[in-house]
């Protein structure tokens, strides 16, 4: 009996693989976007970044340090079938620069997809891994504002290579779920953006991995709510972690080198979401989480300083978002928030993010409110004009002279997107 139950499974597999159909390969949509931005004031030029924590923790795009224009985007999509269940996909940008250290920048999705039976899919390749919400459910050209918030841009937003497995249920209707797993090199934070194969690196091609989980929760077209976990350690091969040390800033209270190595710089990441929209409003939420880990390596392949203050150091972030739509007008705002050091932690006598005269704790603030015209209300995906003006918390660039105190610098950010 047990014989015969492995035989009907093997050929329900074999089925999977073998229906035939004629395979297609089709332009599945272009993707452009185009940005002019503007300094409210000559801080963002003029104004070097804070030395203590802020240069390293708060990326703030060198877009906004001059007025200009850049294209943001230039995405191709394509996708085919081999079979009725074999797929594939891929993505590139073209205004992405190949490097030496990323040879492949311009690909960014690069998908298999085996779907033998209703609701299960097998991926395998290059793309996100299923995290955040707005980096990895919210296509691009569907994003309200210029771009995405803290949490998504920082954490959800590079890729990976490895492999996902889910499967989905319920009613379309009422309420639905997914499960995801995914396995994957976690070489998202390698400077890569995931774009590499494990031994590209220096250093890099260990045996750990990177594992992921998300549930998808939705209720009618109007609901959507899940959370997620990611983990993972170091890229660095095991045989090169014997020159860990404990670093020469870390004074009081400070892990030994055993302490150093044994944490592997581990890496975390959890959250959770919620979305609503309907044909006039629109909002989203979310929370998110974890060990800053190796995204701030005390790990080298040489001996370095640190760049993080505490080995267990945790980041927390939450960002509240919403649009009014009015037919082809739309009034947007968000609040987001990204602390890098949430539990205030460090190895050293005094906090080394405040002066006598500043306070440079990396936690950093941006308000946007916005105006979109939509092209086309019922399909925003089509193309929009967006005017966003960006309000910063002042706590990631020093002082010039005559100024006083911890600064900062706002910007007025108009894009135009079309896609097909």
């Amino acid at each position: 009996m047990k014989i015969s139950r492995l035989a009907g499974v093997a050929a329900l597999l074999a089925a999977g693989f073998a229906q035939a159909q004629t395979p297609t390969v089709k332009i599945d949509g272009l993707l452009m976007e185009f940005w002019a931005t503007q300094m409210m004031d000559s801080n963002l030029r003029l104004n070097t970044t804070a030395a203590a924590g802020a240069s390293k923790y708060y990326g703030l795009d060198s877009r906004f340090q001059e007025n200009g224009f850049a294209v943001k985007r230039a995405e191709i999509y394509m996708s085919g079938t081999v079979t009725d269940t074999i797929s594939w996909n891929v993505m590139f940008d073209p205004n992405n620069s190949n490097t030496t250290a990323v040879p492949n920048a311009v690909l960014q999705d690069f998908v298999m997809t085996w779907a033998p039976i209703k609701g299960f899919a097998l991926k395998a390749g290059q793309f996100k891994m299923p995290t955040t919400y707005e980096a990895t459910m919210v296509a691009a050209r569907e994003i309200l504002f210029f771009e995405r918030n803290q949490i998504n841009r920082k954490f959800g937003d590079a890729r990976d290579r490895g492999i996902w497995a889910s499967y989905a249920y319920g009613d379309p209707k009422g309420f639905q779920g997914k499960l995801n797993v995914a396995i994957s090199n976690g070489t998202t934070d390698d400077g890569s953006g995931g774009k590499n194969n494990e031994n590209t690196l220096a250093g890099s091609g260990n045996a750990q991995k990177d594992y992921t989980f998300r549930f998808e929760g939705g209720y009618g077209a109007a609901h959507k709510f899940g959370f997620y976990y990611r983990e993972g350690v170091t890229g660095l091969k095991d045989s090169t972690l014997v020159t860990a040390t404990v670093p020469a800033t870390w004074t009081v209270g400070a892990p030994t080198a055993a302490q150093i190595k044994d944490n592997k710089d581990k890496t975390t990441l959890q959250g959770i979401y919620y979305a609503f929209k309907n044909d006039t409003w629109q909002a989203s939420a979310e929370y998110a989480t974890g060990l800053l880990g190796r995204r701030y390596p005390t790990l080298f392949t040489a001996a370095a300083a640190p760049l993080r203050e505490h080995l267990d150091q945790k980041f927390a972030g939450y960002v509240v978002d919403g649009a009014y739509k009015m037919g082809n007008h739309w009034i947007t705002a968000r609040y987001d928030v990204l602390n890098y050091n949430s539990g205030d932690d460090w190895y050293t006598a005094t906090s080394p993010y405040k002066t006598a005269t500043a306070d440079y704790s990396p936690k950093y603030t941006e308000i946007t409110v916005g105006y979109n015209y939509v092209f086309i209300p019922t399909k925003q995906a089509a193309g929009k004009l967006k005017l966003d003006f960006v309000k910063r918390s002042d706590n990631f660039l020093t002082p010039r002279a005559g100024q006083t105190g911890e600064q900062g610098g706002n910007s007025i950010v108009a894009s135009i997107m079309l896609s097909y």
